[in-house]
């Protein structure tokens, strides 16, 4: 795979426009960015590029428009932010093709920097019709000389901007792409041990394929957050309003059966913190919480943490790690009262002198809003569903398309 330093030793950049293909995909309240992270992690390439002398052109997706134009979804507070950062005026295109985008582009001097409008306000850009996807990509195309695909976030969708477009023009994949594919390496390829893998999030069927590999690489699985209580249920377990995926018995049973043959330890909470009901993320009131043992949690609550005991657990199994990759919160980390199993993942993956991987979505974030140092981590991922389909085995259109 050709790399931006490949690019900028063939001298194939300044003078030039290049498009980078980046992931700015973060969340907003209003037009306030919530978490920049994914804006920061795009800096160093795009500040490389420009340092060098070319045209940058920044494109990404942000949240889910159907295929056309929506103000709650435009890309202008990122452009501000990405100028901040950069520490220089970014011009931001009013569209992602049309003329505000040909006219912005015209606009560079070597150097400078402009965000194209919100990629999915064309229905093209996630078309599943291959011919619809390529138009769009030959108009992207259009717009530069060269393709950087630098949105780790998105190589594991099948989009006119992450596959069809670096075919159209010379590519290769920008630093963060190389540094997200180097540490997966180390997760898939080059494991040191004992290899501990902990995950968290609300379903039970977002994990099970990562789950199914891991049960032939990991030595120990530590399982929280709202997917466990269909773990705790195949147990023969009472889970009582907690977030249940019946249908998901049957495999949860065979991967628990699977993890015994196989001397995979996996380890369930002991407690849990529950409450009557889900609480208010937005008013973060003070909630009715209490800690039970995991296997007598009564029938009118619901589990939104793990409890104590399991947080002091789940510490000392990490504890020993030479590898670590840790994705899911282990609860409702926006609420302060079911925050602190979260916490605990966090800090003892902070504590303990393994290579730890943060595997992005709300993990990462978890790790910015409870204030942990993101340098105190092996590495922070920016794309949560692609590095678990990479860590799944499976093929990533953004990464094929930049080996081709």
């Amino acid at each position: 795979m050709k790399t931006i330093d490949d690019l900028l030793a063939e001298g194939q950049v300044a003078g030039r426009r290049v498009f980078v293909r980046a992931d700015l995909n973060v969340p907003l309240s209003g037009a306030a960015i919530t978490d920049d992270g994914r804006i920061r992690a795009a800096v160093p390439t795009v500040r490389r590029l420009a340092e060098a002398g070319a045209k940058v052109i920044v494109a990404s997706h942000l949240g889910r428009p159907k295929g056309a134009p929506d103000p709650q979804f435009s890309l202008a507070p990122v452009a501000a932010r990405l100028g901040e950062l950069l520490g220089t005026k970014v011009a931001f295109a009013a569209d992602t093709v049309g003329d505000s985008a040909r006219a912005t582009v015209a606009g560079l001097a070597d150097g400078q920097v402009a965000l194209l409008e919100n990629l999915r306000f064309n229905a093209g850009e996630t078309a599943k019709d291959d011919a619809e996807r390529g138009a769009f990509a030959d108009l992207l195309a259009g717009l530069a000389d060269a393709y950087v695909g630098d949105g780790f976030g998105a190589v594991h969708r099948k989009h006119a901007s992450v596959y069809d477009l670096p075919a159209r023009l010379p590519h290769a994949a920008g630093g963060l792409i190389a540094t997200e594919v180097g540490v997966l390496k180390k997760l898939t390829e080059e494991v040191q041990r004992p290899y501990v893998v902990a995950l968290g999030g609300a379903k039970v069927s977002d994990k099970l394929a990562v789950i199914d590999q891991l049960l032939g690489k990991a030595d120990r699985i530590l399982v929280g957050g709202g997917m466990v209580f269909t773990f705790l249920k195949a147990q023969g377990h009472e889970v009582g309003k907690s977030l249940l995926q019946e249908d998901q018995l049957p495999v949860v049973t065979e991967y628990l059966e699977r993890a015994r043959a196989k001397g995979v330890e996996f380890v369930l909470p002991v407690d849990a913190v529950v409450a009557p009901a889900f609480p208010d993320l937005k008013t973060k009131a003070p909630a009715d919480a209490t800690t039970v043992a995991a296997d007598a949690i009564p029938a009118d609550v619901l589990g939104l943490d793990i409890g104590p005991e399991s947080r002091k657990l789940f510490a000392a199994k990490l504890a020993d790690a030479a590898t670590i990759f840790w994705n899911g919160p282990m609860g409702v980390f926006e609420h302060p009262d079911f925050a602190d199993g979260t916490r605990a993942v966090a800090q003892a993956l902070v504590d303990s002198a393994a290579f730890s991987v943060v595997g992005g979505g709300d993990s990462a974030a978890a790790v910015r809003i409870l204030g942990f140092d993101e340098n105190a981590f092996g590495h922070i991922s920016t794309g949560g569903g692609a590095s678990l389909e990479y860590l799944e085995g499976k093929t990533l259109p953004g990464l094929a398309a930049l080996e081709n």
